[in-house]
């Protein structure tokens, strides 16, 4: 057996013989003769406490032994993780992912790498009343790096299957709002595409995984529908689980879909970890937002549209925000009509500087001759490597 495994086990011994020692010490001195104050009459003392206790007031290199005994067997001790977390998962498709310690972020999962041959960045335009718009063509966009148009020299649309991950909250403040989700998860399935993979994450004390890589819809509304909301609302804490799950996306193309309130409150993990995470990564984040018109709310639920905004725009995507919960199903269709009608721009990138730059991307997009103010969602930089 390795050493490091017996260390604790040699502590333990060390211990009971310590402990056996000062025993022995004391069942010694409860036998050995003593003198009164006259010097004369032998006295035994058979208490093991009353010797015990006078030991200790009047031998200080017993009581020295004892303290050294004490300190180094704490020391032996082997270090704890700070903390620990488990998120479990329902049904057959069981899978735990534990955190310990202080949240490790990877700086680069799934990074948007481009070599300097062609640079591709994906555009999703909607109009003003949120709904997307196809049918443009290549003189409609104009691409900016770091401030200098650059000619599209590659237009295109793409309409391939997605790996999709779907975030739902069912925590208690959701609990007017269950009917409302349902109905726009239904919604989002009706413009999928056959070949789209899905994972569903529920959310409420903690994160749980409904069902992994599928692709029967059926299945996903059927567990669903088993559900209902309880406990606090652990979002960021979900969005990182979605994230980490996406690294063995099947396609190419990912996204997050986020219904939720906003108002996260029981989450390890802080905005700005997972903003960092979600940054870096080769996902489309997309949220709809159910925010309540009360005049009172937490911090968590007044702060919840902003958290949602700064997650879904870092990649690209968008939060819609819904007023009425019967507009629900309507602005999840038009996020799954989105999802799957992407324009694509290829541009030559400047020569770099140096073998790993990142440049600040800028896409401009004007419609036809009275058509109304249209507006372009991309990711906003892209990385250079040599």
């Amino acid at each position: 057996m390795p050493e490091q495994s017996q260390f604790p086990i040699r502590a333990k011994s060390c211990r009971s013989v310590v402990a056996a020692l000062l025993f022995s010490l004391s069942d010694l001195a409860a036998v050995l003769p003593s003198t009164d104050v006259a010097g004369q009459v032998p006295m035994v003392t058979l208490s093991r406490k009353r010797i015990l206790t006078n030991s200790l007031h009047f031998s200080p290199p017993f009581f020295l032994l004892l303290v050294t005994s004490f300190v180094w067997s704490q020391s032996s001790q082997p270090e704890k993780p700070v903390s620990q977390r488990t998120y479990g998962q329902f049904g057959t498709q069981s899978e735990t992912v534990h955190v310990e310690g202080t949240p490790k972020l990877d700086a680069h999962v799934n990074p948007l790498r481009v070599n300097v041959d062609l640079a591709l960045v994906s555009v999703a335009v909607t109009d003003e009343m949120n709904h997307a718009v196809i049918g443009l063509k290549k003189d409609a966009f104009t691409l900016f790096e770091n401030g200098i148009e650059q000619e599209i020299q590659q237009f295109s649309t793409e309409d391939g299957p997605i790996s999709v991950g779907l975030i739902l909250d069912f925590s208690k403040s959701m609990s007017n709002k269950m009917e409302a989700q349902r109905a726009a998860v239904d919604a989002f399935f009706q413009n999928a595409n056959p070949d789209d993979d899905y994972f569903v994450i529920t959310v409420s004390d903690h994160p749980r995984m409904v069902a992994a890589r599928t692709q029967s819809i059926h299945s996903i509304q059927s567990a669903l529908g088993e559900l209902t909301p309880a406990g606090s609302t652990a979002l960021l804490d979900a969005i990182y689980l979605g994230a980490n799950q996406m690294r063995n996306a099947h396609y190419q193309r990912r996204a997050l879909l986020i219904i939720s309130d906003g108002g996260d409150n029981h989450s390890r993990y802080k905005l700005k970890d997972v903003k960092a995470m979600i940054r870096e990564s080769d996902i489309e984040a997309y949220a709809i937002g159910l925010f309540d018109t009360a005049l009172f709310k937490t911090y968590e639920e007044f702060m919840g549209r902003k958290w949602l905004s700064q997650i879904t725009d870092a990649t690209g995507g968008r939060t819609v925000t819904v007023d009425n919960l019967a507009g629900l199903p309507d602005a999840a269709a038009s996020i799954s009509w989105e999802l799957r009608n992407h324009y694509v721009l290829g541009y030559r990138p400047g020569s770099a500087e140096s073998s790993n730059e990142r440049r600040k991307i800028k896409v401009c997009v004007t419609g036809q001759a009275g058509q109304n103010a249209l507006r372009a969602y991309y990711r906003q930089r892209v990385d250079i490597f040599r």
